[in-house]
């Protein structure tokens, strides 16, 4: 392990806040980055909380080079963490110049900021949005690239920016790590996945069903053609998240030369299978209502994540009934003011 700090762009928000508990855990010093636009600064201190040390913290963006450069030159950087984004689907359909700015133009600022101090150790927070409607599952890496959303093709052009970074400096090594669904909450329940306005996640909007919060949950599609007739997808761990960029840091740091892995699963479940394990989290029933498909759903969807356990002797340990669990009971501290806002 390097003895220098590591840098996590995005560091408040729900990824990011349990990829530190992570890294911290591990022994790594850790420097946050974050704008706040989508989390709060008090995620600093539960942070604290859960390590027992607090993160050196600045409210900054990525896309200006002077506060950057102000961060960079008061700690010594091993490497890069890359989370800082926007990251709704829908949204990005409706304000797609909104996304190219964030996600593309902050990843572009952000490393002609590192480059500038002589950091060439990044791992970027991709999505399994980039495959688009996959021709089989399980999904692998090699699969074809067809984003349907500004989201999907922000992430998809970052991979091809970074990869032609790299191949322009070989001294660049680059990890790009592709997510499935993450979902859950760190097992203390101080951090979780708490978004501002209506999630647009499945788990948490059943945490807000279940916590009286919201009316129902509405499923839409029921006649797909899976076992249940509600579509499938792979939800992973946000912990188990977190270790594999705790993995992936530690292959570059090494030495290890630039990949690409999905972080997932690895197994499908149906949006009725999340219902069930929700309910058996909370002990109750979840009112639900089903609605028609929305355009662009696929029936499945879910990884095969087997390239990471190869390279990075990864792989997903928790199972969807932890993910229930742990994410109701984040929503039970929030409900008492003690959880992310």
């Amino acid at each position: 392990m390097s003895t220098g700090e590591i840098l996590v762009t995005g560091g408040t928000g729900f990824i990011g806040s349990h990829c530190c508990v992570s890294l911290m855990k591990q022994g790594y010093r850790v420097v946050v980055v974050d704008n706040l636009s989508n989390s709060d600064a008090g995620v600093i201190d539960r942070i604290a909380s859960i390590t027992g040390s607090r993160p050196a913290f600045y409210i900054a963006d990525v896309r200006n080079a002077d506060e950057m450069d102000r961060v960079l030159r008061r700690h010594d950087i091993s490497a890069a963490i890359h989370f800082a984004g926007l990251k709704a689907v829908g949204e990005s359909v409706a304000v797609p110049l909104r996304y190219f700015d964030n996600n593309v133009g902050g990843t572009i600022a952000l490393c002609q900021v590192l480059n500038t101090h002589g950091i060439k150790r990044l791992i970027f927070s991709s999505s399994a949005t980039v495959y688009g409607a996959p021709d089989r599952v399980p999904v692998a890496e090699d699969a074809p690239l067809r984003p349907a959303s500004p989201y999907g093709h922000s992430k998809a052009m970052v991979e091809q920016i970074l990869a032609d970074l790299s191949h322009a400096d070989p001294e660049w090594r680059i990890g790009i790590l592709r997510y499935f669904n993450p979902a859950g909450a760190h097992e203390s329940g101080l951090i979780g996945e708490s978004p501002r306005g209506t999630p647009n996640n499945l788990v948490p909007f059943l945490a807000q069903v279940a916590a009286g919060q919201r009316d129902a949950l509405n499923i839409f599609g029921n006649d797909y053609p899976t076992p249940d007739g509600t579509g499938i997808r792979d939800y992973i761990h946000v912990m188990d998240l977190a270790e594999g960029h705790c993995a992936a840091l530690e292959a570059l740091l090494q030495g290890q030369p630039g990949f690409t892995v999905n972080l997932g699963s690895g197994r499908g479940h149906s949006v009725l299978d999340v219902v069930r394990a929700f309910e058996a989290a909370c002990g109750h029933a979840i009112p639900c209502h089903h609605a028609p498909r929305r355009a662009g759903d696929v029936a499945e969807y879910y990884a095969d994540p087997s390239r990471a356990m190869t390279l990075l002797g990864w792989e997903s340990r928790r199972d969807l009934e932890s993910i229930c669990r742990d994410a109701w009971h984040s929503q039970c501290r929030q409900s008492n003011g003690a959880s992310q806002r």
